[in-house]
């Protein structure tokens, strides 16, 4: 991926790539479930971070914000038991998709701690 600066563009493109990383993965129950587990954890980052613009207040900026570091979090581990679980995916794009879910959970970390 190459690195975008506007951070609502960015996480929708990290949600769209893990889309289709899921799409190829192999036809199982475990990946099944955990592929829509991990759709649903990328799209609500951007999702989150979209409604943490749109803020009523600090105290709602604040409450999104952390909603959408959770999701990043929860983006690593769901992403980590695909890579586990399975001997015969795209590791190299898997490895690619957790650190930029880690590099956006460090964003929006940065972005709380500025906040305080």
């Amino acid at each position: 991926m190459s690195r975008i600066y506007d951070l609502e563009e960015r996480t929708f493109q990290f949600a769209l790539a893990v889309r289709k990383f899921v799409i190829n993965l192999p036809k199982s129950i475990p990946n099944y479930e955990d592929g829509k587990q991990v759709v649903r954890s990328s799209g609500s980052i951007g999702a989150n971070y979209i409604e943490a613009n749109e803020k009523v207040g600090d105290k709602d900026l604040k409450y999104r914000l952390r909603i959408s570091r959770k999701e990043a979090k929860e983006t690593i581990y769901w992403l980590r038991l695909i890579l586990e679980g399975n001997k015969q995916i795209d590791k190299e794009e898997n490895k690619k998709l957790m650190d930029e879910a880690l590099e956006l959970r460090k964003i929006l970390s940065a972005i709380l701690n500025k906040l305080k």
